[in-house]
């Protein structure tokens, strides 16, 4: 089991690096999802995450399709959408990995594990899942 702290890494780098050793059989539990990056100007970013929320179907605006708002949902559905959902081997690969608000007790003295080429470097413009998660009405 690999426990990775999200901190400071770019969503989409992580969740690709995420679901590619998840499918290779890999077990992992990400903590301190609500502290990666995603990279935009912040307003560009809010925009695009606001227009996905107010999609609905044609004929039932009930059924989906439906995103979540909270940090530890998103940065599921994000490695959600880089694996073979639609294959038995992407949907174990899914149940294999967890994610986490904060860092749960139990994993309090577990060695934590960063990806190098993951991190964000400061370069560009940038906005923390938490950022967004509470601009898109988030409650948790």
């Amino acid at each position: 089991m690999t426990v990775i702290d999200a901190t400071n890494h770019v969503l989409g780098r992580l969740a690709s690096i995420v679901a590619e050793r998840a499918l290779q059989g890999e077990n992992i539990d990400i903590v301190n999802v609500e502290k990666a990056v995603i990279i935009g100007h912040e307003d560009s970013v809010i925009e695009k995450w606001k227009r996905r929320l107010d999609l609905t179907a044609k004929g039932n605006p009930n059924k989906g399709p439906k995103f979540p708002r909270k940090p530890d949902r998103l940065m599921r559905r994000a490695i959600a959408g880089m694996l073979p959902t639609e294959s038995v081997r992407g949907r174990k690969a899914l149940k294999r990995i967890r994610t986490f608000i904060g860092t749960p007790e139990k994993f309090s003295n577990a060695e934590m594990e960063t990806i190098r080429i993951a991190l964000y470097n400061g370069k560009e413009d940038a906005i923390t899942l938490e950022e967004l998660c509470k601009k898109l009405g988030a409650k948790w």
